[in-house]
């Protein structure tokens, strides 16, 4: 059950971001509330997850995936480049959270 929470933080964390950068700076009401709402669930749904992850695995899951995921909605649909740097790094954050669940330590 876990995963599935971790899963929902992801998609609420994307949305976040998403939201926040059509908030204007908190000047759009409406983009703002879904920045706060979205942050809300996705720290609830956070929390519930690392009941069961240990803290710094849990954390560090939580902001890479959403970190993969909100830089290829950008590319995808907000026209933004996504490079061969960003590639890689992409890649490197891949490596990296296989590397923490192989350590067992989820």
């Amino acid at each position: 059950m876990q995963w599935l929470y971790l899963a929902v933080a992801v998609i609420f964390e994307i949305a976040v971001a998403i939201a926040a950068g059509k908030a204007e700076g908190f000047r759009n009401r409406a983009w703002t509330v879904a920045t706060l709402l979205s942050g809300a669930i996705a720290t609830y749904f956070l929390s519930k997850a690392l009941l069961t992850f240990n803290v710094g695995v849990g954390y560090a899951l939580w902001t890479s995936v959403s970190g993969i995921g909100i830089t290829l909605l950008g590319a995808l649909l907000f026209g933004q480049r996504l490079n061969w740097r960003k590639a890689l790094g992409i890649v490197v954050i891949i490596a990296g959270v296989v590397g923490l669940q192989l350590s067992g330590a989820a």
